[in-house]
């Protein structure tokens, strides 16, 4: 039995029309690192999913390859106005998950959406299921179908 967030980006997952399954593993998958140790893949296949807020107080969903970090001018200039981080109070008020397990579905708001190009390289991808220790397995392919956005390189 999953716990109540994961549960809810399992309802999420099910409504695309996907066979993808939430797992909640022992050890955390709170960073990309962790998350890789945890299910066996490189930190490249870790598909981290994280918010910042823009300038006008817009939420903004950015899916990153795990090692990769991510250029927020150049998020910025796609977005049209400037992003930041965003506090912890911020990203669970917009996607109703806590930092470090905020998944790429099932969120709160509508939320501005970009994917890192560097994920479709992969043939699987693991992201985050809405704990520090819940996780999915999905294709990049499906990962681009079910949270739609610009795919680019974030870097």
């Amino acid at each position: 039995m999953l716990s109540p967030s994961a549960q809810k980006v399992q309802n999420a997952l099910n409504q695309f029309g996907v066979t993808l399954h939430v797992v909640e593993l022992p050890a955390s998958t709170r960073t990309a690192v962790e998350a890789a140790a945890a299910v066996g893949c490189t930190v490249g296949q870790i598909a981290k999913s994280l918010i910042f807020k823009s300038q006008s107080g817009k939420a903004v969903l950015v899916i990153a390859s795990g090692p990769n970090r991510v250029n927020e001018k150049q998020i910025g200039e796609r977005l049209g106005e400037p992003i930041g981080k965003a506090d912890a109070d911020f990203v669970r008020a917009q996607t109703g998950f806590v930092i470090g397990g905020v998944p790429p579905v099932g969120h709160a708001n509508p939320l501005e959406t970009f994917v890192d190009e560097d994920l479709l390289q992969y043939e699987v991808i693991w992201a985050a299921a809405g704990t520090p220790n819940a996780v999915f397995e999905l294709t990049p392919d499906v990962l681009v179908k079910i949270a739609p956005g610009h795919v680019i390189s974030v870097k």
